[in-house]
């Protein structure tokens, strides 16, 4: 039986269908529209497939530029951390402005004109020689922890929390007397005319106090506290950022991350570019919630550094430290300062992060 040709409407239908044009789809649209639909979690799998030296490289970089963001951060706000740990240790010049409308504006403006714009960043060089080492290594450890113990805690939020108080644990032991002399060195007012003191002074003045047999223990006035403070502040903060990260690129990512057109071609990162102001509102959320857990913690530990400047034979006592707060003013004066707290931790976490997370994005690692 001869086969029956083709009808000449279905020629005409075939014909139709080869001469349509071919549609042009852009790869990088298509990625990206998976990426918006995907677990935020799927980039983080690709990170525990590393090889060592793999791994060793990503160290580093996350080192370095941790150590960058966190001095970016810290020079940013460098002139309210110094009012604030005036009004935290109730210096004697500075206390009447402590509690006053406008008094952390009134306390800069006296600071610089007694002793100009140097008064205010009184301590920055031992800041950033403190702050280097403990930004670096609290992002590189957060990063390595968060892939060691993303392996055996399947509750991400559970996993980020004890990956940031574990690298704020790690990082305040490596870098504690750094911030002991700098504390110091942001607490002395010198008479006007007088030059400040120098690192070197401080840090021989402190080793000679007679609190304790070996001057080296005088540099860990308030450690045992520090470490209490640092396992919320660490812990709240990384648990938070990656929270408002997250949603912003998942329920928010409409309005928080950058349109396809506008994210990098040929990168090898999997998350989602955020636009700038998601990335800075993640970093001062972030760090409202760590600085309203730990700053309790905070006070003490100041109290306690600064002991040795009042009396160089007493040794730094945290019970008595909270009773003479409490005996002076109650539950809020554990508080002293906190506004002035937020107003420097949210830019300083805004900045951080955000320097941290374009910096990797700019070296193309998760």
């Amino acid at each position: 039986m001869t086969p029956t040709a083709p009808s000449l409407s279905a020629k005409s239908s075939h014909a139709h269908v080869l001469d349509k044009e071919p549609v042009d789809i852009d790869v990088e649209d298509a990625r990206f529209a998976l990426e918006a639909i995907a677990s935020p979690e799927a980039a983080e799998a690709a990170s525990t497939s590393r090889s060592a030296s793999e791994n060793t490289a990503y160290a580093f970089k996350t080192w370095m530029i941790g150590g960058i963001a966190g001095c970016t951060a810290k020079t940013v706000v460098a002139p309210l951390d110094r009012v604030k740990i005036l009004f935290q240790t109730h210096n004697a010049k500075f206390v009447k402005y402590t509690g006053t409308h406008f008094g952390l504006f009134k306390a800069g403006a006296a600071i610089y004109r007694e002793y100009g714009v140097r008064g205010l960043f009184q301590g920055h060089s031992m800041q950033l020689a403190r702050i280097f080492p403990y930004a670096a290594i609290k992002f590189m450890t957060y990063e390595q922890l968060k892939i060691a113990l993303g392996r055996r805690i399947s509750d991400n939020h559970v996993r980020n929390f004890l990956a940031g108080a574990l690298c704020g644990i790690v990082s305040v032991a490596a870098s504690y007397p750094l911030d002991m002399i700098r504390v110091r060195m942001a607490y002395i007012t010198p008479t006007s005319g007088v030059p400040a003191e120098r690192v070197r002074t401080v840090a021989k003045m402190i080793y000679n106090e007679p609190a304790y047999r070996f001057g080296i223990l005088n540099f860990f006035r308030g450690f045992p506290l520090s470490i209490m403070g640092i396992i919320p502040y660490g812990g709240v903060s990384f648990l938070t950022h990656e929270y408002f990260t997250s949603l912003a690129r998942s329920r928010f990512a409409s309005v928080a991350s950058k349109p396809p057109d506008q994210q990098t071609k040929g990168r090898r990162r999997k998350v989602r570019e955020l636009k700038s102001w998601a990335e800075l509102v993640s970093g001062g959320l972030s760090g409202i919630f760590a600085q309203t857990a730990s700053y309790p913690f905070e006070l003490i530990r100041r109290r306690m550094q600064i002991a040795g400047a009042h009396d160089p034979t007493k040794r730094g006592n945290a019970a008595r430290v909270i009773r003479e707060i409490w005996n002076a003013s109650g539950v809020r004066g554990f508080f002293v300062g906190l506004t002035i707290g937020y107003v420097k931790v949210v830019p300083m976490f805004a900045v951080s992060f955000f320097t941290y997370e374009k910096l990797k994005a700019l070296l193309d690692i998760e």
